[in-house]
């Protein structure tokens, strides 16, 4: 995926109208969804630095490792329970399918986001529900 494709968050729309403003620091995120999509964005782009600073000041880890090289195949949202634009806290759930070395991989999470300083932040992430279909198929 290229950002020339769209922007790698899936929404269809192109990266200059979507994650790479928030990414860029030209404004914060509106919701929490959005907050999640700029930072699934981050890590296809490889942006350390973005996933640091938009992690809430709490939680953030003095490093942020994205480990070894990842092909990242997309993003669905599941579900999102508030993080709107008068809300302090939000969650969204998701799926974010790569690849490891040719090998299938999904990460399935419900992160948790925060507003400080009246910006969003991810401040924590739980395993999502198994899918033991999705898991066999590589999905």
């Amino acid at each position: 995926m290229s950002i020339a494709d769209g922007c790698p968050c899936g929404s269809g729309s192109a990266f200059t109208d979507c994650c790479g403003p928030i990414i860029g620091g030209s404004h914060g995120a509106d919701t929490a969804e959005m907050l999640m999509r700029s930072r699934y964005s981050a890590h296809v782009l490889g942006d350390v630095a973005y996933l640091r600073a938009s992690w809430h000041s709490a939680t953030r880890p003095a490093v942020v490792d994205i480990g070894e090289p990842v092909q990242w195949l997309g993003l669905k949202v599941v579900a999102t329970h508030d993080g709107g634009k008068t809300d302090s806290e939000g969650t969204v759930e998701f799926v974010a399918r790569y690849k490891i070395a040719g090998r299938a991989f999904r990460l399935h999470e419900i992160s948790r986001f925060v507003r400080e300083a009246d910006h969003w932040t991810y401040f924590s992430g739980t395993p999502g529900r198994s899918d033991s279909r999705a898991k066999a198929a590589g999905h």
